[in-house]
């Protein structure tokens, strides 16, 4: 189908995060102002038990499961640390998920 986005994802396991969460890191040919993540409580895809997040500047996009507020700041940490490598993976500056995970830095849940 030409013109449409299309997405890769890749499922993140809390403890690769530091996150209560699964974290779906997407890589897509949409530009960098789009540049998206999405969460879940299960690492399987299930859009209506999912929340997504706009990484710069950070802020819930859309989902029928938003997290707490808590929740949603260690997110925000999360994403402000990894910033970078979120966006060059959306952006395909990194190509393989492998890469992506390697530079990926986990928080302190909690902390």
């Amino acid at each position: 189908m030409t013109g449409a986005a299309t997405y890769a994802t890749a499922n993140l396991r809390p403890e690769t995060t530091g996150l209560p969460f699964v974290v779906f890191i997407i890589q897509s040919c949409l530009p960098r102002r789009c540049a998206q993540l999405k969460v879940s409580v299960s690492p399987r895809i299930n859009h209506g038990r999912m929340a997504a997040y706009v990484v710069s500047p950070f802020g819930f996009a859309a989902g029928a499961a938003r997290l707490m507020p808590h929740e949603e700041g260690f997110l925000r940490q999360w994403v402000a640390e990894n910033e970078k490598v979120l966006l060059d993976y959306w952006d395909g500056t990194i190509a393989y998920t492998e890469i992506a995970i390697e530079k990926l830095v986990a928080i302190e849940f909690g902390a």
